[in-house]
């Protein structure tokens, strides 16, 4: 599809539609007959609610809203007027414009036959002034970069499990690395150099799989020498079944998801380099398939993490946070100015907050507060949960240091999150819980359809390209 910014008067376009928002009730659609002496075939207005209410989540629904809408009237091509708002200047305007074109023309059909189709929305133009353009440009362009970045994690979060399993994400970590000219180094452990760093933990996770697991580790370095760095840990489950402790068939269905923290952490690194972070930036992934078999662990096994303490094993459909636990030791072990992990990791944060909303956990306040501002920049939605010192006896083991599932059925976010904070020590740290948003079993947005979503590239992007 052509999508491209072109300079003029939404009038004077020959689309087939033209679309132009205005401060109607937000997300209704007007659509009419194009002016006289215009050659489209359709007019649509899209109301953006009251100027005052209006953000830059409030114009992607709209543009997503607009694109939804015209693509029912049977069209090849669009284009579609900046709207007029003072508040927020035109690159960011642009950019948010063109994230919700991007995500709501995305499709994954790799293993679909081809549309029969006829007709298929083939052009969008985004119409500005020429004043506008500069900035226009900018924002532009980079919404396509982030996007780039959004749209592998989502294939790769849409790739079934037979074609995705720990080796895969290394090929991918592999292709980004190679194509970064330098800019970003790979090291791969295997089982074995996994064990010699104690990772018993980890490890334990894939032993009941023919796929051996793959511990990935991506280092982006800037240019201009940094001394802060920071490490952004992915949950990389490449299938769930909850080995021994198996999950109903219907909770496995969409197991092929798990690996969704892993994913954003592939596709931010797939354009770091163009983001261009000024200080060092560690992706790491400890990718595994949780499966049972006769070497699978067992409810009772008792494991040892890579800093010392043991694990009592309960539940082995807990398994996120005990591959995470080990790469939480080793992402430490590299002093980043701070960490944070993204995993999805509890059933309990969905009852929590629902399919839209992520949980953040954190260490340090400072954190949370420019974790928080990135998503909500980036149009995804984080909410801060506690971690409350009360509920630690609850992850306390009579038979080691921890067990891996509370002795109580509630606040089950809660005490996973007290559970992987017994692996980061002081250094600074944050626990996204992705579980609802990473994988939409239903549209969250005019823009958003079901399956990968992506979620967290744009927020870790944000983050990290603001950081001082």
């Amino acid at each position: 599809m052509d999508i491209r910014i072109v300079v003029g008067k939404l009038e004077e376009q020959a689309d087939d539609v033209l679309i132009r928002f205005s401060e109607g009730k937000a997300s209704e659609v007007l659509i009419e007959p194009s002016p006289v002496g215009c050659s489209a075939k359709y007019l649509l207005t899209v109301g953006l609610g009251e100027e005052a209410e209006v953000d830059l989540e409030v114009i992607r629904e709209a543009t997503g809203v607009a694109l939804s809408s015209a693509r029912g009237l049977k069209i090849s091509s669009l284009s579609l007027a900046l709207p007029s708002l003072d508040e927020f200047a035109i690159d960011a305007i642009t950019q948010a414009m063109h994230e919700a074109i991007l995500l709501a023309t995305y499709s994954y059909s790799e293993f679909k036959k081809p549309s029969e189709a006829k007709l298929k929305l083939s052009s969008i133009n985004i119409i500005v002034e020429r004043k506008q353009l500069a900035l226009a440009q900018k924002g532009f362009n980079r919404a396509a970069t982030l996007i780039g970045g959004v749209t592998l994690a989502r294939d790769l979060v849409n790739q079934p499990p037979n074609n995705l399993h720990p080796q895969a994400l290394v090929d991918a970590a592999q292709k980004i690395a190679k194509s970064s000219h330098g800019t970003i180094t790979l090291k791969v452990l295997d089982e074995a150099a996994c064990a010699k760093l104690g990772m018993g933990s980890y490890l334990a996770v894939g032993a009941g799989s023919e796929f051996p697991s793959k511990f990935i580790h991506l280092t982006y370095t800037p240019k201009t020498k940094s001394k802060k760095s920071f490490a952004i840990v992915g949950k990389g489950i490449t299938f769930d079944s909850g080995g021994l402790s198996l999950k109903p068939a219907d909770a496995m269905m969409t197991m092929k998801c798990d690996m969704g923290g892993a994913a954003a952490v592939l596709g931010l690194f797939s354009v770091i380099a163009t983001l261009a972070p000024k200080a060092t930036v560690h992706g790491i992934i400890a990718a595994a398939e949780n499966m049972p078999s006769g070497k699978a662990m067992r409810p009772g096994d008792i494991v040892t993490a890579m800093n010392g303490k043991t694990i009592e094993i309960l539940n082995t459909d807990a398994e996120g946070r005990l591959t995470l636990a080990d790469a939480l030791c080793y992402a430490v072990t590299l002093e980043p100015t701070a960490v944070v992990d993204l995993a999805t990791l509890t059933g309990a944060c969905v009852v929590a907050l629902g399919e839209e909303i992520a949980s953040l956990m954190t260490n340090d306040e400072n954190l949370a507060v420019e974790l928080l501002a990135a998503a909500d920049r980036a149009g995804e939605k984080l909410w801060e949960m506690p971690l409350p010192p009360r509920y630690k006896p609850l992850i306390e083991s009579e038979v080691a240091d921890l067990r891996n599932i509370a002795t109580s059925r509630y606040g089950g976010s809660l005490t996973a999150g007290l559970f992987l904070q017994e692996f980061v020590g002081t250094t600074p740290w944050a626990h996204l819980d992705i579980a609802g948003p990473a994988f939409a079993e239903r549209p969250l947005a005019s823009y958003l359809a079901k399956g990968g979503t992506g979620y967290a590239v744009r927020t870790l992007a944000e983050w990290l390209t603001k950081l001082r």
